[in-house]
């Protein structure tokens, strides 16, 4: 429990610092921030990845005034549900009707104080770093009355506005490498990346869910992030890393996607079960976490090229998926049930792993009834037309422009 002065001390203090932040790039999602009235707006992302930056520049273009508290700080470790009566009267003192919400979701209740708040018509926004925590109290006392969206690191046109850059192999090349978190693009200090992980995986993960076996949960990570654009299970890790429970990597997989270090794309199948049942292929928020945390000693840059395609598709659609048969399609794009892109990813075609690359995506095509298709690489541009299909071979900095 906390005094008053205490919980206006804290608004008083963070405000001022959030007031203060640099918010020169105006984040592409501030366009698509959903807001309406009676509905908290929930932000989720991972860590350091910009949300308060985001906050800043939605109150600098839409509002004039905003309280703003991180339920973070060590000051209000000791914050209870009770708590939110004093925080109410704080409201009311300042008469600020725009509130923003960091981690909420830490103090229990919290679902039920944001519900008040929307019938008395104050403006709510909420961010989070754990997709899940949010999600469940959601499911309560905000159904229907929330709307939710997504943040990540920095895309390429965003990274390409930061560096006065334009799009061509070099500034590909240095984003596929260094990735686009905020601060990390700003400063080139690989530390802040590894602390992040390490944040991540300890405070966010082994503490919250009481796990003794940090080492072991590490080196699932490591595995992971080690072998991104390859299928992975559960089933077949089992006994590794001293993890005999299939469960528990049920869990740790979870725990992972729910912190969005990682994520997984199930194989396209019709069947539910038979998508859940299958292996599915991994990959990581951004590719700057792949140099501190994967244990692999070649620089894969064909998978590194395919986590990158990766994020580009999964910021603007739902419904993605991997296609496989006797050939296999790195990525099929549906958009309200219907296949919408069918997309190859290869750093470099040739010789040798053209008719690979190319059956595979045509395999998916003539699947799905679809006519035409396209083949990322690294820099190379070309078009074919046989039998009726029309494959296009584009240029990564030429697509994640697009």
């Amino acid at each position: 429990m906390l005094r008053q002065e205490q919980i206006a001390e804290v608004i008083n203090v963070q405000t001022e610092a959030f007031l203060q932040k640099e918010s020169s790039l105006p984040r592409e999602a501030l366009e698509y921030i959903p807001v309406a009235e009676n509905f908290a707006t929930i932000i989720t992302g991972i860590r350091r990845c910009g949300k308060s930056t985001l906050l800043l520049q939605l109150l600098r273009k839409s509002y004039e005034h905003a309280l703003y508290l991180n339920f973070e700080d060590i000051r209000l470790v000791d914050f209870e549900a009770s708590d939110f009566v004093r925080l109410q009267k704080e409201i009311d003192h300042r008469k600020l009707n725009v509130l923003f919400f960091d981690e909420i979701q830490l103090v229990e209740k919290w679902e039920i104080f944001v519900h008040q708040l929307l019938r008395e018509g104050y403006v709510v926004f909420i961010t989070g770093s754990n997709a899940s925590l949010l999600s469940k109290e959601m499911g309560t006392h905000l159904t229907g009355r929330h709307l939710s969206m997504e943040l990540f690191p920095f895309s390429y046109t965003e990274f390409l506005s930061y560096k006065k850059a334009k799009p061509n192999e070099l500034t590909l090349s240095d984003y596929m490498q260094n990735g686009g978190f905020p601060e990390f693009v700003k400063t080139g200090q690989s530390l802040i990346l590894s602390s992040l992980v390490e944040d991540i995986v300890v405070r966010d993960i082994a503490v919250r869910h009481a796990i003794r076996e940090v080492n072991a949960l590490k080196q699932v990570l490591v595995y992971l992030i080690s072998n991104i654009g390859k299928p992975v299970s559960a089933n077949k890790l089992s006994g590794t890393f001293g993890i005999k429970s299939t469960t528990t990597l049920l869990e740790y997989f979870a725990y992972f996607r729910d912190t969005y270090l990682v994520e997984f794309l199930p194989q396209f199948n019709y069947s539910l079960k038979a998508q859940a049942r299958n292996p599915k292929k991994v990959y990581t928020i951004d590719t700057g976490l792949i140099n501190v945390v994967s244990a692999s000693f070649m620089d894969d840059k064909g998978r590194k090229l395919e986590n990158l395609i990766y994020l580009h598709l999964r910021r603007k659609y739902k419904e993605l998926f991997f296609f496989k048969e006797k050939g296999e399609c790195d990525f099929v794009v549906f958009t309200k049930g219907k296949l919408g892109q069918a997309i190859q990813v290869c750093y470099e075609i040739n010789d040798e792993n053209f008719e690979r690359e190319y059956n595979g995506l045509l395999e998916a095509l003539r699947f799905f009834d679809r006519k035409e298709g396209i083949i990322v690489t690294m820099n190379q541009k070309d078009r074919f037309e046989k039998d009726g299909f029309v494959i296009d071979l584009i240029p990564a900095f030429e697509f994640l422009t697009r």
